[in-house]
Order: C-alpha cells, then sequence, then structure tokens
C-alpha cells in the first residue's frame, strides 16, 4: 500500500477534527452536538462539549465552557493569543464572550442558519463599534460538522423529541 499521496492535515484541520470529537461526546450523552478546542501557542488547553440538558445551564454551550476553561488554563481572562475552533458557528451569546475575552481567531465547521452571530444572521465578533474584533474563518471540514448535526436531529425527531 501507498500512504504517501494523501495530504496531510492542515492545523485547523487537526484542531477541528478534536473539537469534532467533542461533539460526539456530546451526541452520545443525548446534547447537541458541539464541540470546541482552544488553543494557545500550538497546545490544546481547552476542549468541551455542549453541556445545556446535563447542567440544565442555558449558558453551558461548547464555546463558553472552553472559554472558562481556557482563562484557567493560562491565568487570565484575556485569551489574546488564543484560537478556538467550534463545530458550528457561534450563537450571539457565545460571540459576545468571544469579544468579552478578547480571543483573536475564531475557526468553525459549518454555518448555523438560526443563531449564527459572526457570519450568518449576525456579524457580532467582526462589528467595528464593539471594543475588539476577531478574525473568523468557517467552513473547515464543513461536511463532517454538518452531519453530526443532522443525524442528531433526524435521531430526535424519530425520537419524537424534537
Amino acid at each position: 500500500m501507498d500512504f504517501g499521496n494523501e495530504e496531510p492535515l492542515s492545523p485547523h484541520e487537526v484542531y477541528m477534527r478534536r473539537a469534532l470529537e467533542q461533539a460526539r461526546m456530546a451526541f452520545d450523552a443525548d446534547e447537541v452536538p458541539v464541540g470546541a478546542v482552544i488553543v494557545h501557542e500550538g497546545r490544546i488547553i481547552a476542549e468541551a462539549f455542549n453541556q445545556r440538558e446535563t447542567l440544565q445551564d442555558p449558558t453551558a454551550h461548547a464555546e463558553m465552557i472552553a472559554l472558562t476553561q481556557a482563562a484557567g488554563a493560562i491565568g487570565h481572562w484575556r485569551l489574546l493569543d488564543c484560537t478556538l475552533y467550534v463545530t458550528l458557528e457561534p450563537c450571539p451569546m457565545c460571540a459576545g464572550a468571544i469579544v468579552q475575552a478578547r480571543l483573536p481567531t475564531v475557526i468553525y465547521g459549518t454555518t448555523d442558519l438560526k443563531a449564527g452571530a459572526c457570519h450568518t444572521l449576525y456579524r457580532i465578533t467582526e462589528d467595528s463599534r464593539l471594543n475588539h474584533q476577531a478574525t473568523v474563518l468557517g467552513g473547515v471540514l464543513r461536511d463532517e460538522c454538518k452531519a453530526i448535526l443532522q443525524e442528531f436531529f433526524a435521531r430526535q425527531r424519530a425520537l419524537g423529541k424534537k
């Protein structure tokens, strides 16, 4: 077998695959399968998945949990040298937290047509009226990120849950 023809994964793809692992954990916990990873100086310092049902906390989005973990890991609330990887475009709450955390870069997998606040419905992370803006790149491993959400919601509908 010759594996020499395979293209190596980009760093964005490597970290998004880790976020997808978190999304699968959410799926297995019957949570909306969104996963997040925060990288600082080439090292993962936070990994989280949605836990709203588990914690009965409306703020327990993957991004929010990961932001808290990252701040603890570096000992500061300003996440100036960090990059957030998340499987789904952040919502308004999470986009606001990204701005508050001074996170410079956000990479997401698939758009959120109902609540996307980086590119789709709003552009909170790029709003020049705010005191901080983040560079945002969408579409990294889009198909895989979208597929796990579609599978989850199809299963939920089949069970009569959503």
